[in-house]
């Protein structure tokens, strides 16, 4: 079973039901891909590895109790992150109507309990909720992912950026712009994936409150 191995190769310990309560996950995903084009992937081998693996490599990274997940779209990274992380409370924003309504079918026939699904934009959430983690692998842009996050960030906490190929002209431009600075760039190695990922760590900065 390619998750199983994938899951091996990564150097991650999964329960074996926990591992089938993602695959029910991945099986809505294709379901409700059929009718609502929720991802452009659609082979069930690539969803595993594209979709899956991609999300869960940062699950060793995550250090906080609660995450809000920007542009999550049909709940990537957060679902699985919060289906393996049941401790960790897991916050996912959408401003698309039907893969916010997918992530919240995916939350009640999965029953995960640490789940918060959100509709809308991200920059109208009340700045009175702050989160200790930010993630995002939807944001081409890093000053744009600050820009429309920094509101929500607690004082303690970072932002967790995820990328393609190592972002040195994205990162110089965001320390320009708002004084954030990259704190640690991890190179992620997700089984099965012939493409470079990258995870960095942005801690929070007063002059990032600057930004409008």
């Amino acid at each position: 079973m390619i998750l199983e191995k994938g899951i091996k190769d990564a150097g991650l310990d999964i329960s074996a039901p926990t591992q089938a309560k993602l695959l029910d996950y991945l099986a809505l995903m294709q379901k409700w891909n059929k009718v609502h084009n929720l991802t452009a992937v659609r082979e069930a081998d690539e969803m595993v590895t594209l979709h899956l693996l991609d999300s869960l490599v940062v699950s060793p990274y995550i250090d906080a109790a609660n995450l809000l997940d920007v542009g999550s779209g049909a709940g990537l990274p957060g679902i699985p992150l919060a289906i393996c992380l049941p401790d960790l409370k897991v916050t996912v924003i959408d401003s698309n109507n039907k893969k916010v309504s997918f992530m919240r079918h995916a939350k009640a026939e999965l029953g995960i309990a640490n789940l918060e699904v959100l509709g809308g934009r991200v920059e109208d959430i009340s700045p009175t909720r702050r989160f200790e983690i930010i993630i995002s692998r939807a944001f081409s842009d890093l000053s744009l992912f600050i820009s429309l996050t920094h509101h929500l960030l607690n004082e303690q906490g970072k932002w967790l950026a995820m990328k393609g190929v190592y972002p040195e002209t994205e990162l110089a431009d965001l320390a320009a712009k708002t004084g954030v600075t990259a704190s640690k760039v991890e190179v992620l190695n997700v089984p099965g994936l012939d493409a470079q990922r990258h995870l960095a760590f942005l801690p929070y900065h007063s002059n990032s409150n600057l930004l409008k």
